[in-house]
């Protein structure tokens, strides 16, 4: 995959890097490693260096290196802990990488009102470490111990997002840079408001396109009473596929609830060690009071029997529980492995529950009908399920083709009422189906970008063209 070809790149001005070395010192590197550690994130998008790297504090810290940027017209890119999927942290046009990395304080935590303020770099472990004698959690996972603000700019969600929300749900407000340096903080600790535009939704899922999220206040949840996990195999997809459908239309309030394919069985046994049936698989986990979550899993379970998944492996302590959901988390790393030296192309899609079983059937039979390898594994509770191709690095025909079946599903996802993307964002690797999903509410985007980054220097080449 290469970048468009209209991008060019801008030659940071020398005096720019002077004077963001003055303000920085040490914090400021243009070292090559350093550099390209910050040009790629874990995708197959190709890595695309910054002229220089600066390690921010503080809000007001990321405010004048804005202003330092701007007044010299030139890029910004905010960056968290590079995990990204779509293009999302890569240097298009050259310019400055801003690492919120070393913004990692926990500012607020209030138990009473079940919310905390935390600074960009916080990673999400992080934060749950800090909350443990709490009683409280955040549950937002989406695998990688991604930071906040990272998450709260790709609105991330996850394994929990079926009962929890996604970071959309779950952020109550805001401090920002915007790309004059201005710092605006939007929303409020209430749980509802009536006040104004909802600039904090705005800026959620805005993948650092429209100004640099520094604070996040956050909802936390209870933690609960008990906690189940099972794992269960099923004959086909469509049946697995079948009892998610059936479950979520009955009301089980599952925590989670996760596909793997047979492939992709077969994977996590080898890397992680396990004995799992090499089967379509359902991870599930339950959330409650001890009886609760049983009533949770016998619902569940019956309904699985009708569909032909019969042996519920259960796992209720905390270090099983944590084994089966590490290897569910690791799934992208154990299909890499499955053929070494690969690069590996994630993507997903997302649609209505009701089409799931639907889209999920018509994707593996073109995928079958190309020959290629592209495990399926699902957040599939709320309809998102991704598909990992193995490709040979550099084999432009078999990144073609790839991307034609990529095209496909979006496609597909589409006409049943999808989304090209449920967590991965756009970053500029979907961009071109903005247009198909959104129509001319893509104009209204452009506006709006224009309105908050007249320049274009807030991560240029993202999300939407300018």
């Amino acid at each position: 995959m290469t970048a468009d070809p209209a991008l060019h790149r801008i030659d940071t001005p020398r005096p720019l890097i002077e004077e963001l070395r003055a303000l920085l010192g040490d914090r400021l590197s243009t070292s090559a490693s350093v550099r390209e550690q910050h040009g790629k994130g874990e995708s197959y998008h190709p890595m695309m260096a910054p002229d220089a790297v600066a390690f921010a504090q503080s809000t007001e810290e990321v405010a004048a290196i804005v202003r330092a940027c701007a007044a010299h017209r030139t890029p910004i890119i905010p960056f968290g802990t590079g995990t990204s999927l779509e293009g999302g942290v890569v240097a298009l046009h050259g310019g400055i990488t801003i690492d919120l990395s070393g913004m990692n304080a926990v500012l607020r935590v209030s138990a009473e009102d079940m919310d905390c303020t935390v600074q960009a770099g916080v990673t999400r472990k992080q934060l749950n470490d800090h909350l443990r004698d709490t009683g409280l959690m955040f549950p937002i996972d989406p695998g990688a111990d991604a930071s906040i603000g990272g998450m709260t700019a790709t609105r991330a969600s996850g394994t929990n997002a079926v009962r929890y929300g996604t970071m959309r749900e779950n952020v109550l407000g805001l401090t920002v840079v915007l790309a004059d340096g201005r710092i605006i903080r939007t929303g409020t600790r209430a749980r509802k408001s009536a006040a104004g535009y909802d600039l904090t939704r705005l800026f959620v899922g805005s993948e650092g396109t429209l100004g640099i999220i520094t604070e996040i206040t956050l909802k936390l949840h209870g933690i609960p009473e008990a906690v189940s996990s099972a794992v269960c195999p099923f004959p086909s997809i469509e049946d697995a596929v079948n009892t998610v459908i059936l479950t979520v239309q009955a009301g089980v309030p599952v925590a989670r609830m996760e596909l793997l394919d047979s492939a992709t069985m077969d994977a996590v046994n080898r890397y992680a060690k396990l004995d799992y049936a090499v089967a379509p698989t359902l991870f599930f986990e339950f959330h409650g009071t001890e009886r609760g979550v049983v009533e949770q899993a016998e619902q569940v379970e019956a309904i699985a029997a009708d569909f032909g998944g019969t042996e519920f492996r259960f796992a209720t302590r905390p270090e099983d529980r944590s084994r089966l959901w590490q290897a569910r988390h690791d799934s992208y790393y154990a299909v890499l492995a499955t053929k070494p030296g690969s690069d590996g192309m994630a993507t997903d899609v997302c649609v209505p529950i009701s089409r799931l079983a639907d889209c999920i059937t018509e994707t593996v039979a073109d995928v079958e009908a190309s020959g290629m390898m592209a495990p399926i594994v699902g957040h599939v509770g709320d309809g998102n399920f991704h598909l990992l191709y193995l490709l040979p690095p550099g084999d432009e025909a078999e990144y073609a083709r790839a991307a034609d079946l990529h095209e496909r599903m979006v496609l597909r996802a589409l006409a049943h009422g999808g989304t090209c993307t449920g967590e991965h964002g756009i970053g500029y690797g979907k961009m071109r189906f903005l247009e198909a999903e959104h129509g001319e509410a893509v104009a209204v985007m452009r506006q709006i970008k224009a309105a908050l980054d007249p320049d274009n220097l807030m991560n240029p080449g993202k999300v939407v063209r300018a």
